[in-house]
C-alpha cells in the first residue's frame, strides 16, 4: 500500500520554488525560514561576529506568512477526512485524475475571500487512509486583483453536482437529471468557475497554484 506524505517544510520550500520564489543555497537559509529569500550582512573586516542585519524579499515573507495561515487552520484535516466532515465538508466530486477527491462546506462558498477558510478540500485517498493535498477556493469570474499573490487560476465547466459526488456538465440547473446515473439524489448545481488552487498540503512539481498534480497520479484510481 502506498503510503501518504505529509508536506514538510521541504515540501514547501518546494512549492515556493515552483511558484517562482528566489531561493538562497540551503547553506544559507534560515532554519524555518519558509523559502524566503535571506540576505545576511556581516560586518567588516572579516569580524567572526554574528550577523549585523538581515533583509528579506517582502513577496517571499507575504507568501509564506498566507502558507503558513493556511496550514494552521486547516491542520486539523490533515489527515482526518471525519473532522473535515464534522466542520461541514461534505463530498463534492470523486477523484478527478491527478487532482483528487473534493470537499466543499457550503456555508463558507461565496463568503469573502479568506486565506484561512477555503471553501474547497481536496484529498488524496488509498486504502482506508485520507490525506489532504491542496486547498481550493472559486470564483465567479476571473478577480480584478488576485487574492494571492502570482497567483494562477483554472476553471470548471457548469455542472449538477450529487450526493456521491457524481457530477454532470450542463450549462444550466433545470438540464440537471433529478437523480445521478448511480442513484444519488442531486445536491447542487453551479455555473462556470474560476479556481484557484494552493498545494500546501501535497509537494507539486509543476507549481503551487497548479490545478493538476502529476505526484496524485498514483492515487488516481484510489
Amino acid at each position: 500500500m502506498r503510503k501518504l506524505r505529509l508536506m514538510t517544510a521541504g515540501g514547501i520550500v518546494a512549492a515556493a520554488m515552483a511558484a517562482g520564489l528566489p531561493m538562497l543555497p540551503a547553506q544559507a537559509m534560515a532554519p524555518g525560514s519558509g523559502g524566503g529569500t535571506t540576505h545576511v550582512a556581516r560586518p567588516a573586516g572579516g569580524s567572526q561576529g554574528p550577523a549585523m542585519s538581515m533583509s528579506a524579499n517582502p513577496f517571499a515573507i507575504g507568501l509564506a506568512s498566507q502558507i503558513a495561515a493556511e496550514r494552521q487552520a486547516t491542520a486539523k484535516f490533515a489527515t482526518s477526512l471525519a473532522r473535515a466532515k464534522a466542520s461541514g465538508y461534505r463530498i463534492l466530486t470523486k477523484m478527478i485524475p491527478d487532482m483528487g477527491f473534493h470537499f466543499i462546506n457550503p456555508t463558507i462558498l461565496g463568503m469573502k475571500f479568506n486565506i484561512r477558510k477555503p471553501p474547497i478540500l481536496v484529498y488524496e485517498h488509498t486504502g482506508k487512509h485520507w490525506q489532504l493535498a491542496a486547498l481550493e477556493w472559486v470564483f465567479p469570474k476571473m478577480p480584478a486583483k488576485s487574492p494571492v499573490p502570482n497567483a494562477t487560476f483554472g476553471s470548471f465547466p457548469a455542472a449538477c453536482h450529487y450526493n456521491d459526488g457524481t457530477f454532470i456538465p450542463e450549462p444550466s440547473q433545470d438540464k440537471c437529471p433529478a437523480k445521478a446515473p448511480s442513484g444519488a439524489g442531486f445536491f447542487t448545481w453551479h455555473p462556470e468557475l474560476v479556481t484557484m488552487h494552493m498545494w500546501v498540503w501535497y509537494p507539486n512539481p509543476v507549481g503551487l497554484f497548479s490545478s493538476m498534480n502529476p505526484l496524485a497520479a498514483p492515487f488516481n484510481h484510489g
